[in-house]
């Protein structure tokens, strides 16, 4: 709000305040202060007729210059400070009190704020800058009946003060008086003439009140102040959609057409229309004429395309068209990120995973600002097993972003798969510090799974041990943990009934599944449990075509150990034709013997 201190009569002080040389101006021309009132202070509170002495008369400007100085420079305190000075010598200041309120407002006292302001408006109802302070503090404690009161007289002293009429009408809408409020709306047209932002509230209140017809009146007076500006058109046409009147909106629309052809807004509108009327070919039209726009910039019609995506919801042949537009875009715009996005997520949604992997790719090239593309780029690589490419996308997403601990994540799985055990350690460490205060339970069991894993891998079984304990504390029954865990146990020959615990319970959790049975298998083999191991793996071998070559090897191991050798090594011969088999598998076969 603007203020206007005025001390001396006739004088305005937000044009003197001004240190060293408002002082010097203020000692050379003393005879100011005599001169007759205008609209500032009345003469009983002129300095003239308060102070006794030309000295005392100076103290007095120059302290309330301080106050001034201090408040212009953001220093409340010290501004409090000197207007209480004055006032202890001239209590009936108006202006002195007024400038003490303001003060008081930035140091956040809005009640000391009050007492003060409420002291200038009594002391002079007549300035308008005291009444609009005391009513901005009226309405920030919801005393709106008091604001309204100030505001009402205010406006009746004459049209000059017509633009305090806006201000009048929030108050009234705050006080819940919206018929009064576009009274005042009105009011305030009339002196100072038609205004876009009044037209917009009056319809807001007209919407609010049910009175639409009201509305769509307003909004062709807003047609009406400049008949060739389409965009008051489309206002109105949104208007007019909102509120279920779609014919009366195409005349609207139509009308903006004419004025211009090529407006994306309008095509836009046209086709929330018709999706509404369940037209969807007509919908792809009027978007393809947008798409078509040469003028249009990329981002711009993607973001427009996004919002047809949003209407095709499960209509597979709008989706269809959807993804059609949305490869148009892209192509005839290889360089804009927003473009690729836009593909890569219909793509995805489409179950196109490989082709949206490679958009994303494409996007992040063009921008690596974006955290969800990365995010969406690996979660893509890491779905489609292309390690190579999540690590490589990885340590790209961290040059960005290095403090996110998925993306630490994503680099630590690639560098495990990849058996570079030390560099995933490092990552999936980094990954689970940074994601300590995460409520993501099942990501962090997921990082100490795979620590398991890596430490496993260097070698470091004591770590390993603990990440995947850590699992199996708080998920009992986690299959990745039970399977890993137990296997590596009984690959080290170590502690071999805690392997036979974790491997039981998940040959137990899936009767079926012959890599569960294998595993469950071979930690019984090791035990030598030949009898139970061959009695599970002939359960992992019911099944045909989920048997590979290390679990037909293993079961020709047990065979062996059962002294059934010529039978282990016809097993061990099938086994070389199915692949994934040990590397000692061919020394088995060609000295039929087992050699461990």
């Amino acid at each position: 709000m603007n203020t206007l201190y005025q001390f001396f009569p006739g004088r305005q002080l937000t044009t003197w305040i001004g240190g060293l040389s408002l002082l010097l101006w203020l000692i050379h021309t003393p005879a100011l202060a005599q001169r007759k009132r205008d609209r500032g202070l009345s003469a009983d509170t002129s300095l003239a007729s308060i102070a006794s002495t030309t000295a005392d008369r100076l103290a007095i400007e120059t302290q309330f210059a301080d106050g001034m100085r201090f408040l212009m420079t953001e220093e409340p305190a010290r501004a409090i400070s000197q207007f209480q000075n004055v006032l202890k010598k001239t209590p009936n200041n108006a202006a002195a009190h007024y400038s003490l309120a303001n003060a008081y407002i930035k140091s956040g006292k809005p009640a000391e704020a009050l007492q003060h302001a409420t002291k200038a408006y009594s002391l002079d109802s007549g300035n308008k800058f005291y009444a609009l302070l005391l009513g901005e503090l009226y309405v920030k404690q919801k005393r709106y009946g008091e604001a309204e009161e100030l505001y009402e007289k205010l406006l009746k002293q004459g049209s000059e003060n017509a633009e305090y009429g806006v201000e009048l009408a929030a108050i009234y809408l705050f006080d819940d008086k919206p018929e009064k409020a576009l009274t005042a709306y009105n009011t305030v047209e009339r002196e100072l003439g038609l205004n876009e932002e009044i037209i917009r509230q009056k319809q807001r209140i007209y919407l609010k009140l049910n009175k639409v017809d009201k509305a769509v009146e307003e909004a062709e007076r807003l047609v009406a102040s400049e008949p060739g500006e389409p965009d008051y058109l489309l206002e109105g046409a949104e208007l007019l959609i909102a509120n279920d009147r779609t014919d009366q909106a195409l005349s609207w629309i139509d009308r903006a057409l004419k004025l211009n052809p090529d407006s994306p807004q309008a095509h836009v509108l046209l086709a929330d229309i018709y999706r509404k009327k369940g037209d969807m070919a007509r919908v792809s039209k009027e978007l393809n004429q947008v798409l078509a726009n040469p003028n249009l910039e990329a981002g711009l019609k993607a973001r427009i395309l996004s919002s047809y995506v949003g209407m095709t919801e499960q209509n597979p042949t709008a989706q269809k068209d959807a993804l059609g537009m949305a490869q148009t875009l892209a192509q005839t715009n290889p360089n804009d990120p927003k473009s690729q996005v836009m593909m890569a997520d219909l793509l995805a949604q489409q179950g196109k995973k490989a082709e949206a992997r490679d958009a994303y790719a494409r996007a992040a090239r063009l921008d690596g600002s974006t955290y969800e593309v990365w995010g969406a780029l690996l979660q893509l690589d890491n779905e489609l097993n292309q390690a190579d490419s999540l690590l490589a996308h990885s340590q790209q997403a961290l040059e960005m972003f290095p403090t996110q601990g998925v993306f630490w994540y994503s680099n630590g799985s690639a560098n495990l798969y990849k058996r570079n055990y030390q560099a995933a350690v490092d990552a999936l460490e980094e990954s689970k510090k940074l994601l300590a205060a995460s409520n993501d339970e099942a990501l962090k069991r997921g990082i100490d799974a795979q620590l398991g894993d890596a430490y496993n891998g260097m070698g470091d079984y004591t770590k390993s041990d603990e990440a995947y304990e850590a699992v199996l504390k708080l998920d009992p029954i986690n299959d990745y943990v039970l399977n890993n865990y137990s296997y590596f146990l009984s690959l080290r020959k170590a502690n071999l009934p805690r392997a036979q615990q974790l491997a039981q319970k998940l040959a137990e959790r899936h009767p079926t599944n012959a890599t569960y049975l294998d595993t469950y298998a071979w930690v019984l083999y090791v035990s030598k449990d030949y009898a139970k191991a061959r009695q599970y793996l002939e359960k992992a071998m019911s099944n045909p075509a989920s048997v590979s070559g290390t679990i037909i090897e293993h079961y020709g191991d047990v065979l062996y150990q059962l002294g059934q050798h010529d039978k282990a090594l016809e097993q061990w011969k099938l086994a070389k034709t199915k692949g994934n088999a040990t590397p000692a598998l061919d020394k088995k076969i060609s000295t039929g013997k087992l050699n461990e």
